[in-house]
């Protein structure tokens, strides 16, 4: 069953999910990045670009030849056909559709209150469709 994994109180959502790509990569992870809009999409390609002076995150938008060849797919479709389904990290404020499919699903929640309030929504819809969740406060200890 999918476990999901609410991460809240994130200053900024695109360097948050960078720095899990780099952890879920570097531990042989495959991904998908479900981003809000082309926009969201553009700028986190760029952020990935530029994680680290040492690191290197293989990723391409879902659309590219070379996605079934790439273990970071960028996306704002996920309903679309996507070439693996490990892990799932939901920058949006929508329930991703087809979460069952994949194995770990990251909510990242900001510190916006419109967004938590949509991350609450999500973790509530979710509990009753009896997913295992976990919940990370960032800042806490």
């Amino acid at each position: 069953m999918t476990r999901i994994d609410f991460h809240t109180n994130i200053a900024d959502k695109l360097a948050y999910a960078c720095r899990l790509s780099r952890k879920a990569y570097a531990a042989g992870g495959q991904l998908v990045l479900l981003t809000e809009d082309a926009t969201q999409a553009a700028q986190l390609d760029a952020a990935l670009w530029s994680v680290s002076d040492i690191d290197f995150l293989p990723h391409v938008l879902a659309t590219d030849a070379l996605a079934a060849h790439t273990p970071i797919i960028v996306t704002v479709d996920e309903a679309g056909e996507l070439p693996h389904h490990d892990m799932l990290i939901n920058l949006t404020r929508r329930t991703p559709a087809g979460v069952e499919r994949f194995k770990r699903v990251f909510e990242i929640i900001s510190l916006d209150e419109a967004d938590a309030a949509e991350g609450r929504k999500r973790y509530v819809a979710y509990k009753k469709q009896s997913f295992p969740l976990t919940h990370f406060v960032a800042g806490q200890s």
